[in-house]
């Protein structure tokens, strides 16, 4: 009961983040468009995302919990980490701030073509990158009281930044534009600084304060380091083909901010259906295969693929379809403009298409991670990765900014097929006729709704949420009996 809670609670503060987050975005592209400004600040803001998901919420925080667990929650192993982190965040903190101007050369070449957007770029990151230290600091604050089962608050954090940027957005009435570009940035780490004092008062709560101590060089930081280096690999080649879109994409204005809002709305039906099902996946499969019983571990994946294709699918018809109404009616005010919603429609109706493979990859990727081969999906990410980076420089001469969305859906097939053999190769998957039924019966009907709906006149707000609810009503009763008598 206890663990149904904490997924809801968690799950529940995902939602409410990603809805502020989306208001977020509303209003960013209300005042800053989608062009110089808001290419400036979300070029900027990559930097320190890379950054705490690859040192905070990323391989760090998935290696130090076990070791803390197994550690009996040692206070000195938490605070020789927590020291240890804060040298390396500072080290690196001060050295990105030396070298800022060459690091926005290569990231966005593309901006040197407008004159002083590439100076602009710089001094908004470098305000920006202090965010980094703070933001890794409240993850591994994170870590830690997830370690005594205490989700709920660092679920909440995500959201102390969406409320604050929006605070921020919000004063664009009273200032010019390049004004909020700077409030933003002072925003964004003034939000990481919060965070790090709730976390912090939340811990010293509990009784266990954490405190800086003189780095020790001790057997467990060396297995640590060695940990976090394989993990660092696939999460570091993923952050690089990012950075490989950002750059290519930079050299067509307004192209960083129509990826990044596309991306945005192809992530939040994955965040709440995709990695809800790896993450409760990844422990039942653990059991089962710890008992080798690979007769449940069948059972489990082939539920799992039915009723999380029986959700992703009508998700991806339905951004298919209604990308352009969906976009216009979201951000379609002050300086956006019908160029931006069209130019960011095209791009969600590319990249939709990869929903499926990224679902699928979930199940085979989790059940490598509970077979403990932790080496083949790091291996198929770099592959697939290094495919998707390739394609983003090869067509972007012919297609544009549309080189990046069709690189993602290559490259998430590709991903997807690759995992696959590996699980066959190790005999981890199978299934059974009774999926691939459902699984083409959920196609189907989602197909046909779809092209009614494309036919469907959906202009105005209101339509577009009695469509989607049409579509939903109509859609449901019939897939949950497909997948019932499949």
């Amino acid at each position: 009961m206890k663990l149904g809670r904490n997924i809801f609670g968690v799950g529940a503060m995902t939602g409410i983040s990603r809805v502020f987050g989306f208001v977020r975005d509303m209003l960013i592209a209300r005042v800053l468009g989608a062009g110089r400004l808001s290419d400036i600040f979300l070029a900027a803001f990559k930097l320190p995302n890379l950054f705490r998901d690859l040192l905070g919420e990323g391989a760090l925080s998935a290696i130090f919990i076990p070791m803390f667990a197994d550690s009996k929650k040692d206070k000195n192993f938490a605070n020789n980490v927590f020291s240890w982190l804060v040298v390396v965040l500072l080290g690196i903190t001060l050295v990105f701030e030396i070298f800022m101007p060459a690091i926005v050369c290569i990231l966005a070449p593309g901006f040197s073509a407008d004159p002083g957007k590439l100076e602009l770029t710089v001094v908004i990151s470098r305000i920006m990158f202090w965010y980094v230290i703070f933001i890794c600091v409240a993850a591994f604050l994170s870590a830690v009281l997830n370690a005594f089962s205490k989700f709920i608050l660092a679920a909440f954090m995500p959201v102390m930044l969406n409320i604050l940027l929006i605070c921020a957005l919000l004063l664009s009435a009273w200032f010019a534009p390049l004004t909020i570009l700077y409030i933003m940035a002072g925003t964004v780490v003034l939000s990481g600084i919060i965070q790090c004092a709730v976390l912090w008062t939340r811990i010293r709560s509990g009784n266990f304060g954490l405190r800086l101590i003189r780095p020790k060089w001790t057997p467990k930081i060396k297995s640590m380091l060695q940990r976090f280096g394989v993990s660092l690999v696939g999460s570091g080649f993923y952050q690089i083909t990012i950075i490989i879109g950002t750059l290519v994409a930079s050299f067509q204005t307004g192209a960083v901010s129509w990826l990044y809002y596309a991306d945005r709305i192809i992530q939040l039906p994955f965040a709440m259906i995709g990695l809800a099902v790896g993450t409760v996946l990844m422990s039942s499969l653990s059991n089962a295969l710890a008992e080798k019983n690979l007769k449940s571990v069948y059972s489990q994946q082939n539920v799992s693929m039915r009723r999380s294709l029986m959700l992703i699918i009508p998700c991806m018809v339905g951004l298919f379809v209604l990308a352009e109404p969906i976009i216009k009616n979201l951000f379609q005010y002050g300086a956006w403009t019908a160029e931006s919603t069209h130019a960011v429609a095209i791009a969600i109706m590319i990249q939709c298409l990869v929903l499926p493979a990224m679902l699928i990859s979930q199940i085979y990727s989790k059940t490598l991670y509970a077979s403990q081969d932790v080496k083949t999906p790091v291996k198929t990410s770099i592959v697939s990765l290094g495919i998707a980076a390739v394609l983003y420089v090869a067509l972007f001469w012919h297609l544009g900014y549309l080189a990046i969305p069709v690189g993602v859906v290559v490259s998430g097939y590709v991903k997807n097929y690759l995992l696959r053999r590996a699980c066959k190769k190790k005999k981890l998957i199978q299934f059974d006729s009774r999926t691939m039924r459902a699984i083409i019966g959920f196609c189907v009907w989602s197909g046909v709704l779809g092209a009614a709906l494309w036919y469907a006149h959906v202009d105005g707000l209101l339509s577009l949420c009695v469509a989607i609810a049409v579509f939903g009503v109509l859609y449901m009763p019939v897939a949950y009996i497909i997948d019932k008598k499949a």
